[in-house]
C-alpha cells in the first residue's frame, strides 16, 4: 500500500489522538519493551484488525508499531510463531492449542491474547456436486450414499478451526470425515484455484474464498459457521508463552491497538467499507472489493439464487463481545480434538485454557479503553446438532458423540 493512501486513510479517522483516549501505556514502567512488533496474518477478510491498527494508526498511539507480514500458509504462520520470526499472529484458536500440547507441530508453551472475530466462515460445494443435487448437508450425505466414490473435503489447518467445522457438519448429517471421505489440507487464498481444476469436492474456508467461489461460478455455500455454532471464536491474537512473559506491556499494548481498530470496524457501514477497500489490497488478501463488501455486512447468498441477511455475520468487536478470550472456547478446540484422534488422552482442559489465554492482561487492556468484558470465563452455546457446549464436564462433552475417532 502507498505511503499516500496509508495518509489518507490516517486522516479518515480525523488522526488518533483526536479520539480522546490517553497515551495510557507509552510512558513510565508501562511503557512497551519492543516497540516494534511484526504481526503475520494470512489473506482473509478476518485479518482486519490487525491491518486496520497499522493503517489507520492506532499503534502508534499505544508507543508500538505494527509490522503486518503477510503469509502463505497456517503451516509457515506455525513455524514462524515457534522459530521467533513474528512476534504474534492472527492465527487459527486450534492451531494455538495444538501447538501448546505439541500435536500440530513441536511442543511450545503459547497464548491466546484475544479473540479477533466471530463467525464469518462457510463450507463450499463445488457446482458439479450442487448440479447432482447436494447443496446442504442433508442432500449432500444422501449423493455420497447413492453415488459412492470417494468424495475429497479440503480445511486448512489439522487442529485449526476450519477443519472442526467441517468434521462437526460433516458428522452432524452422519458422514464420517475420515472413514467416509478424504481430507486435504490447502492454503485459504489456493482454495479455489484448486477447486477449479477438481481436486477437491468440497471445503471450509474464511472469506472471502467463499463468495469468491461464487462469484466464480464454480461453487456454491452449503452452510456458513455461524449455522453450525452461533457467534463462535475463529481467529485469534496469537504469540508464543515466552513473549509475553518477556514483553508483557508490548503485548498489553498490541491488544489496545487491535481492540481499538476492531471498535473502528464495528461502528459503521462506511468504517467497514473503508476496511473492505483497505484489505482487498494486493498487499493483504488480493482480491476484488466486491468479493469482501457484502458478507462483512451480513448480506449472503448460496450461487444458487437465495439471498438472506444474516444477523450473525462477521463482529470484529460487537460492544466487545467478540474479543474476550474465554477459557470456553480455547477448551472447545480441545474436546473436538480429543474427539477426532489428534490428542489420545484427555488433557486438564481447564488448567490447559488458563495456561494459553491471557484473560488478565486482556481485563487490563479492556479497562483502559472502557471495554466491558464478562464476570465469568466460561460461556454457553448450543450447536448445530443440538448440544450445548458449557465449559464444564468437557471430557463427558468429549466422549459424548455418537461419530468420532
Amino acid at each position: 500500500m502507498s505511503q499516500e493512501r496509508r495518509q489518507m486513510l490516517g486522516a479518515a479517522v480525523g488522526g488518533v489522538a483526536s479520539l480522546g483516549l490517553p497515551q495510557a501505556w507509552a510512558a513510565g514502567s508501562d511503557k512497551p519493551e519492543k516497540e516494534e512488533v511484526r504481526i503475520g496474518f494470512i489473506p482473509l477478510t478476518d485479518c482486519a484488525s490487525i491491518v486496520m491498527a497499522s493503517v489507520m494508526g492506532f499503534d502508534r498511539k499505544y508507543g508500538i508499531r505494527i509490522v503486518p507480514s503477510k503469509e502463505a500458509s497456517w503451516a509457515a504462520v506455525r513455524d514462524k510463531l515457534v522459530n521467533g520470526d513474528l512476534d504474534m499472529a492472527h492465527v487459527l484458536y486450534g492451531l494455538v492449542y495444538g501447538l501448546h500440547l505439541g500435536v500440530s507441530g513441536p511442543k511450545k508453551d503459547m497464548a491466546v491474547l484475544m479473540t479477533l472475530n466471530r463467525n464469518g466462515q462457510a463450507i463450499t460445494l463445488s457446482k458439479k456436486l450442487a448440479d447432482k443435487g447436494a447443496v446442504d448437508g442433508a442432500s449432500l450425505a444422501k449423493l455420497m450414499a447413492t453415488e459412492k466414490r470417494e468424495y475429497s473435503f479440503a480445511h486448512t489447518f489439522p487442529t485449526g478451526t476450519h477443519a472442526m467445522w467441517l468434521y462437526y457438519w460433516l458428522a452432524t448429517h452422519g458422514v464420517h470425515p475420515w472413514g467416509g471421505a478424504k481430507v486435504i489440507t490447502v492454503p485459504p487464498p489456493q482454495m479455489v484455484a484448486n477447486m477449479r481444476v477438481g481436486n477437491m469436492d468440497g471445503y471450509c474456508v474464511g472469506e472471502p474464498w467463499n463468495h469468491r467461489a461464487i462469484m466464480d461460478g464454480i461453487g456454491i455455500t452449503a452452510a456458513t459457521s455461524q449455522e453450525i455454532w452461533p457467534d463462535h471464536p475463529e481467529k485469534v491474537l496469537g504469540a508464543s508463552g515466552d513473549f509475553v512473559k518477556k514483553y508483557p506491556n508490548t503485548a498489553r499494548a498490541v491488544i489496545m491497538a487491535v481492540l481499538e481498530a476492531s471498535r473502528w470496524i464495528d461502528a459503521g457501514l462506511q468504517n467497514k467499507l473503508k476496511m473492505a477497500d483497505t484489505i482487498a489490497d494486493k498487499s493483504y488478501v488480493n482480491t476484488s472489493v466486491d468479493a469482501i463488501n457484502q458478507r462483512i455486512l451480513g448480506r449472503y447468498q448460496n450461487g444458487l439464487g437465495k439471498t438472506w441477511d444474516d444477523p450473525r455475520h462477521m463482529k470484529f468487536f460487537d460492544d466487545g463481545a467478540v474479543n474476550f478470550p474465554y477459557l470456553s472456547d480455547g477448551m472447545w478446540f480441545l474436546t473436538q480434538h480429543k474427539r477426532w484422534g489428534l490428542i489420545k488422552e484427555h488433557p486438564d482442559y481447564l488448567a490447559v485454557a488458563k495456561q494459553i489465554n491471557q484473560v488478565d492482561l486482556y481485563r487490563e487492556a479492556a479497562a483502559q479503553l472502557k471495554v466491558s468484558v464478562p464476570k465469568d470465563a466460561l460461556r454457553s452455546s448450543k450447536l448445530i446438532d443440538g448440544t450445548v457446549w458449557d465449559g464444564k464436564e468437557p471430557a463427558r462433552y468429549a466422549e459424548g458423540f455418537k461419530l468420532k475417532a
